[in-house]
């Protein structure tokens, strides 16, 4: 059977209400389709215009359905009409055998069913009514998907056109604060949690939320050799400073337990710094292997430049002190010595497998998400067109 592209637009209410983790981890979950892709869009009046001016005819069966879908996008997608400032929304690139059927049956239809929590939309959205005329009171659809091929096709004609325009990190959105103290910050959920559908993604990004920050960016994507050799260039010379702290103490009680003898420490502090660089060099190696599927020193410089085979969500998040806030969130490097709660602690396994990366200064934020290329995702409207040319 085929694959398809499904995509799901995580509306700007779910975004504003931090619902995004658990959205996503549904999806991850209960349709075990691939996540291939994911950008943030600020959408325009014009984008807004055109896929309201889409939803009021796309099903001619239930023209009531489509005029209350129609309503909702006018009013919540574009800019605010007094401020101007846009609202924030996310869409997401699912891949798969029957990825559109997967993903409308968790999704839920438009005219919500209150049952036990079956659907996303039974979860994060509302449908209101009057018992007696049947009015609609308050409608909240969560999410916006496509019910068949034919419509999501439509669908991404209209946003794919807006991507140059609309996506990337979403500036001066509706609900971001501004201010001297606000900062923007990235954050990696790492490959470990990308391996195999599972709820740790989505999981991690629901903790992020106790944060406060808003979420103005994100990609999908995979690593190249030369992108993770850049990205932890700095990493190499802590590992070289640090490994004679505790090299010395490690390496003394090896030869302890090998040669059954007490071993007097300063007599190992210059094997120590001596041996500093190649462990360094080792250890750096295996960090770019672990985050991009291949290590330096066995590839030529063109494949360094290849997508690699490990795949990151990356994340970036806007609000005051922002650097600090999500650090604190995520704990310590070592999951064993982060504390209780923390995201490290929770879904960690060592220093290296520790679920997720966060800059460490606003300088090195900028300089990671110039790295990444965060504003840009050729990659994404490339896999749209080999769906839907």
């Amino acid at each position: 059977m085929a694959k398809e592209l499904a995509f799901v637009l995580i509306n700007p209410y779910s975004i504003r209400k931090s619902r995004t983790g658990g959205i996503i981890a549904r999806y991850l979950v209960q349709t075990d389709l691939k996540l291939v892709g994911a950008r943030m869009f600020g959408a325009s009046r014009e984008l807004a215009d055109k896929f309201a001016e889409y939803a009021t005819t796309y099903d001619p069966t239930d023209p009531g359905k489509c005029r209350l879908l129609a309503d909702y996008i006018g009013t919540n997608y574009g800019p605010d009409p007094v401020t101007g400032r846009t609202h924030r929304c996310m869409m997401l690139l699912l891949e798969g055998e029957e990825a559109i059927s997967r993903v409308f049956e968790v999704t839920g239809g438009v005219r919500q069913n209150w049952g036990a929590g079956q659907t996303v939309r039974d979860i994060f959205g509302d449908f209101v009514t009057d018992g007696a005329s049947g009015e609609v009171l308050y409608f909240e659809p969560s999410v916006i998907v496509a019910p068949t091929v034919a419509i999501a096709a439509e669908c991404f004609k209209i946003w794919q056109g807006c991507l140059n325009s609309d996506a990337g990190i979403v500036r001066g959105a509706s609900d971001v604060e501004e201010g001297p103290d606000v900062e923007r910050t990235l954050v990696l959920i790492k490959p470990e949690n990308f391996r195999h559908p599972s709820l740790r993604a989505g999981n991690i990004m629901s903790l992020l939320s106790r944060s406060g920050l808003r979420i103005v960016g994100v990609k999908k994507f995979a690593m190249t050799v030369a992108q993770a050799e850049e990205f932890y260039g700095p990493v190499r010379d802590s590992l070289r400073h640090a490994f004679p702290k505790f090299g010395v103490g490690r390496m003394g009680r090896a030869l302890e337990a090998e040669f059954g003898m007490p071993i007097a420490l300063e007599h190992l502090t210059t094997l120590c710094e001596a041996i500093a660089p190649d462990f360094a060099e080792f250890e750096f190696e295996n960090i770019v292997e672990f985050m991009s599927g291949r290590r330096p020193s066995s590839c030529s410089d063109a494949i360094k430049q290849l997508k690699g085979s490990e795949e990151c969500l990356a994340l970036v998040y806007e609000g005051v002190d922002a650097v600090a806030v999500i650090r604190n969130i995520l704990g310590s490097t070592d999951p064993s010595k982060a504390s209780c709660g923390t995201i490290r602690r929770e879904f960690g396994t060592n220093i290296m497998v520790n679920a997720a990366h966060a800059s460490d200064s606003p300088e090195n934020a900028l300089r990671e998400m110039n790295i990444i290329d965060i504003e840009r995702d050729p990659l994404f409207e490339e896999l749209i067109q080999s769906y839907y040319q």
